[in-house]
C-alpha cells in the first residue's frame, strides 16, 4: 500500500487547461470596431501609395525618426503597412486582405456564424495567391502589380514549366476555383456558349428589315422558335402574308416578354399556383358560423365572476430575503479547505452560493485528486462543520465542480406568498403550473403536473409532506378556474385535507349521492379509483370519436365548436387525485388499490387525470416497482434512513436533508434540492373561505357510478332485467360451488362490470350469499337439479 502511494505521488499528471476564447459582448465591440477600422485604414493606406510610395520609399528605412516626414495619407504607418503588403507582398491583390479584415470585423459586431468568415478568409487568400502570381507576369515593367511574392513565385515557376506552363497551371486554379466555389461544370461553359451563338443569330434576324442587300434566312429550327416567339406584325411592308401567317384577329393586347439567353436554353416555366380553399364539410361551416355568431365556447362563463383569491390572504414573513453572514461562509470554507488538506486533497478555487436554507459550496480540487475519495469524506466535512444534513455532489451535473452544501445556522422562510408572487409563476402558460419553493440559488421552482405527469411524495413524519401538498393545492387555486380543474381528495388520516370541504361545489369531484367530497373511507377510495377507471375509459371514447390524441386538442375544438354537444361531448377539466397517505390504503386494501392506481398512471395521462401520492413510510411494499415506474416525478422529505432513500429516489440523498421542509426534487433526470414553500393552516382556511363564499356550481363534479360487489345488497326483484347470460352463470357458479366475479370474467369472457352485475343478480335470486369481504360468496344451491327448480319456483 504505501508503495502504490508514492508512485501516486511521484508521477502526478496535471491537466492542461485550454483557454477559453468566447467573447463577451462589450469584448465583441472593441475587437469588432478595431477589426473595421483597421481594413479601412489599411485601404486608404493602399491608394494613398499608388501617388506617394515613390516618394516615400526613401523614409521607410528611418521610421522611428520624427524629422523625417512621409507623403502617404496615413503618414509613416501607412507608407510602412504599404511597402510591406503591396512592394514587398503580393501586389495589388492586397487590398483583398483590407476587405477580408472589414468584412471580419462586421461579423463580429453583429455576432454574424463565424462559419461563412472562414470561408471567405480561406478563398480570399487564394485569390490574392493566384492574383499575385498572374500580375508577376508584368513585375519587369510594374513592380507593383504583383509584388516581390507575386513576382519571385512567377520567375521561379518559370524557371521550371516556361511561361506556357504557368498560364496553363493559372488556368487550371482559375477552373478550379469556379468549380469548386461555384459548383460550375462543363455543361455550363457549353450551354453559355450555344446561348451567345443563339443571340448572335437572334440579333442578325431583327436586322433583316433594316439591311437592303437580302440574305438567306433559313435559321435553324430551334432559331426559328426563338424568332417567331417574339415576331411582332409591321404595319405597312408585307400586309398579305401576314394575313396569312396570321388569319385570327387578336383583339387583346400582346404581352411580350424578354428573356435573357440562360433562360431561352433552359426556360424556367412560372406557375401560377391559384389558391384553392378546402372545401368545408357541413360540421365546419357550422362550427365556424357559431364561432361569428357566439364566438369561442368559454367554459368559465357559467362561474363568469368568479375572482381569483387574492395574494393578501397569504401570510408575508418580516424574516423574508436572504442575509449573507460573511463570517460563517468564511468560516465554513476554512473548514472544507483544512479538512481536506489534512487527507492531501487540494483546492484550486471554491466558490459560494447562498440559498434560504442550504448554502453550497463549490470546488475545484487539483488536477489528480480522484472524486470518490472526497465523496468518501462526507461525514469527515459533517464532523468538522458540526452540522446536520452535509450532502456531496461529485460531481455537479453540466459543471466541472464539486459541491458540498452545508445547511446554513439561521434559515430563511420560503413563504407562500413570495413564490406566487414571483413573476415566473405568474407569467406562467403551463397547463397545471405548480410553484413548490426556491431553489439553492434563490431561484423559484415551477413544474408543470401535465408533463410529469404524476407526483410521488415521500417522507418521514413532520417533515413537511402535508405543507407540499398544500402548496400544491394552492398553486392551482391561485392559477386555474374551477371550470378547468377539479380535485378527488384521499385523506385515511382525516384531519389534513377536511379544509378544502368548503370548496367542494367548486373544485371537488366525487361520486353519486356520496355525502362528504373529502374521501376518508377506504372501501370509498376503492369505488372512487375504479369511477376514475371509468371516467378515463369514458374520456378516451370522446377522444376517439373527435378524432383527438390528448385533452388540450379535444378541449380547443371543443372551444371551436366542433363538437356536437349532443353526441355527448363537453368540456373535459383535469382531474387531480391527491392521496395523502398511501401506505395505510395499501395496508387495508392492497391490490383492490393498487391495481386502478396503476392502470390510472400508465393510461390517464393523455386525457387530463393526474395523480399526486404521498406517504411518510416509503418501503417497498407501499412503492412497488408498478408504482414507481409510472411516477417518473418524485418529491423526497427527509427519511430516516438510505434505503427509503433509494426507494423513493433511487438513490441517497434524502437520509442528510435537514426537515422542515428541506426536500429533494427529481423528474427522471437531476436531483434539485429545494426549500418547499410554507403555507400554514390558517392561511389555507383563509383562500378556501374567500372561494366557498362565491357563487359555485348546483354540485360537485359528479364521477361515473361504479357498483363493486360489495354493493350486492341492493336486489333485483324485477326478473325481465336481468342479464342475458344469468342462467349460465348459475350454471357456472354451481357446477364450481364458488361465487365471485372474477370465476365468471374468466368462464363467460365478461368484463368486470357485467360480472359483478350477475353476482348481484344472483344474490338476489338466493343463488349466492352475501359479500365477505376477500372471501368467495357462499353458493346456496348444491346441484344442477335444485337450481333448476329453484328457477322454475321463481317463474
Amino acid at each position: 500500500m504505501a508503495k502504490s502511494k508514492t508512485k501516486t505521488k511521484k508521477a502526478p499528471r496535471k491537466k492542461i487547461k485550454m483557454p477559453s476564447f468566447k467573447l463577451s459582448s462589450q469584448q465583441k465591440l472593441v475587437l469588432g470596431s478595431f477589426l473595421v477600422i483597421f481594413g479601412l485604414l489599411l485601404c486608404i493606406a493602399f491608394v494613398s501609395f499608388f501617388f506617394t510610395g515613390d516618394a516615400d520609399q526613401s523614409t521607410i528605412s528611418d521610421f522611428a525618426s520624427r524629422d523625417v516626414k512621409s507623403k502617404n495619407w496615413l503618414s509613416k504607418l501607412g507608407a510602412w503597412l504599404s511597402d510591406f503588403f503591396i512592394q514587398r507582398g503580393f501586389g495589388v491583390a492586397s487590398f483583398i486582405f483590407s476587405g477580408l479584415i472589414f468584412i471580419s470585423g462586421i461579423y463580429t459586431l453583429m455576432n454574424i456564424n463565424k462559419g461563412k468568415l472562414r470561408k471567405h478568409w480561406f478563398w480570399g487568400t487564394l485569390i490574392v495567391i493566384w492574383a499575385s502570381v498572374l500580375l508577376g507576369f508584368f513585375g519587369d515593367k510594374n513592380d507593383v502589380l504583383g509584388g516581390a511574392i507575386g513576382f519571385e513565385t512567377n520567375s521561379f515557376l518559370q524557371d521550371y514549366i516556361g511561361k506556357i506552363g504557368v498560364s496553363l497551371l493559372l488556368l487550371f486554379g482559375l477552373i478550379t476555383y469556379l468549380a469548386i466555389r461555384f459548383k460550375l461544370t462543363f455543361e455550363s461553359f457549353t450551354n453559355l456558349f450555344k446561348s451567345a451563338k443563339r443571340n448572335i443569330k437572334g440579333e442578325f434576324s431583327e436586322m433583316k428589315d433594316d439591311i437592303i442587300v437580302p440574305f438567306d434566312n433559313n435559321l435553324s429550327e430551334e432559331a426559328e422558335a426563338f424568332k417567331s416567339a417574339f415576331e411582332i406584325p409591321l404595319d405597312n411592308d408585307k400586309p398579305e402574308k401576314q394575313k396569312q401567317e396570321k388569319p385570327e384577329k387578336v383583339s387583346a393586347p400582346l404581352e411580350v416578354k424578354v428573356y435573357t439567353p440562360e433562360e431561352i436554353e433552359e426556360p424556367e416555366l412560372e406557375i401560377k399556383v391559384e389558391d384553392v380553399k378546402e372545401e368545408l364539410s357541413e360540421t365546419d361551416n357550422l362550427s365556424n358560423k357559431l364561432v361569428e355568431d357566439f364566438g369561442l365556447f368559454d367554459p368559465t362563463l357559467e362561474l363568469g365572476n368568479y375572482k381569483f383569491p387574492p395574494l393578501d390572504l397569504l401570510k408575508k414573513y418580516n424574516t423574508e430575503g436572504i442575509k449573507i453572514n460573511q463570517e460563517e461562509l468564511e468560516e465554513n470554507k476554512n473548514k472544507i479547505v483544512e479538512t481536506l488538506s489534512n487527507y492531501k486533497i487540494g483546492i484550486a478555487s471554491i466558490k459560494a452560493t447562498i440559498g434560504p436554507t442550504v448554502t453550497l459550496y463549490e470546488i475545484v480540487p487539483d488536477a489528480g485528486v480522484r472524486i470518490s475519495k472526497i465523496k468518501n469524506l462526507e461525514d469527515d466535512i459533517a464532523l468538522s462543520l458540526s452540522a446536520l444534513g452535509i450532502r456531496i455532489i461529485a460531481p455537479i451535473p453540466g459543471k466541472g465542480t464539486i459541491g458540498i452544501e452545508v445547511p446554513n445556522k439561521n434559515s430563511t422562510i420560503v413563504s407562500m406568498r413570495s413564490v406566487i408572487a414571483s413573476k415566473k409563476f405568474q407569467s406562467s402558460e403551463m397547463q397545471l403550473p405548480i410553484a413548490l419553493g426556491k431553489t439553492i440559488s434563490n431561484e423559484t421552482l415551477v413544474v408543470d403536473l401535465a408533463k410529469m405527469p404524476h407526483l410521488l411524495m415521500a417522507g418521514a413524519t413532520g417533515q413537511g409532506k402535508s405543507v407540499g401538498l398544500n402548496a400544491v393545492l394552492t398553486s392551482l387555486l391561485y392559477k386555474k378556474h374551477p371550470a378547468e380543474v377539479k380535485f378527488i381528495l384521499v385523506d385515511p388520516k382525516k384531519v389534513e385535507l377536511t379544509l378544502f370541504n368548503k370548496i367542494e361545489r367548486h373544485y371537488l369531484a366525487k361520486l353519486p349521492d356520496s355525502e362528504d367530497a373529502i374521501i376518508t373511507d377506504n372501501t370509498k377510495v376503492i369505488n372512487t379509483l375504479n369511477s376514475l377507471c371509468i371516467e378515463m375509459d369514458n374520456r378516451y371514447e370522446l377522444l376517439k370519436n373527435a378524432l383527438c390524441r390528448n385533452i388540450a386538442e379535444y378541449n380547443a375544438k371543443f372551444k371551436a365548436r366542433k363538437l356536437n354537444p349532443n353526441d355527448g361531448h363537453q368540456f373535459l377539466p383535469y382531474i387531480v387525485l391527491v392521496v395523502d397517505e398511501f401506505a395505510d390504503l395499501i395496508m387495508t386494501a392492497g391490490k383492490e388499490v393498487e391495481t386502478p392506481i396503476a392502470r390510472l398512471a400508465q393510461l390517464a395521462r393523455a386525457i387530463g387525470i393526474h395523480l399526486i401520492i404521498a406517504t411518510q413510510r416509503p418501503s417497498v411494499n407501499v412503492i412497488t416497482g408498478i408504482i414507481k415506474a409510472n411516477f417518473p416525478a418524485r418529491i423526497a422529505f427527509r427519511v430516516t434512513s438510505k434505503i427509503d432513500s433509494r426507494t423513493i429516489l433511487d438513490g441517497s440523498g434524502a437520509d442528510q436533508l435537514i426537515g422542515r421542509g428541506d426536500m429533494l426534487y427529481t423528474q427522471g433526470n437531476d436531483l434539485i434540492r429545494v426549500q418547499c414553500a410554507f403555507v400554514d393552516t390558517p392561511e389555507v382556511e383563509k383562500i378556501t373561505d374567500y372561494i366557498g363564499s362565491q357563487k359555485a356550481y348546483p354540485e360537485a363534479y359528479q364521477l361515473p357510478e361504479y357498483v363493486g360487489e360489495e354493493s350486492g345488497t341492493s336486489l333485483d326483484i324485477d326478473i325481465s332485467d336481468r342479464d342475458k347470460l344469468f342462467k349460465d352463470a348459475a350454471i357456472v357458479i354451481v357446477t364450481a360451488q364458488q361465487g365471485s366475479a372474477s370465476l365468471l370474467q374468466r368462464k363467460l369472457k365478461l368484463g368486470y362490470n357485467r360480472a359483478g352485475r350477475i353476482i348481484d343478480q344472483l344474490e338476489a335470486a338466493g343463488i349466492v350469499g352475501p359479500f365477505e369481504g376477500s372471501k368467495a360468496r357462499q353458493v346456496l344451491i348444491t346441484d344442477l337439479i335444485a337450481l333448476d327448480q329453484h328457477l322454475e319456483n321463481e317463474i
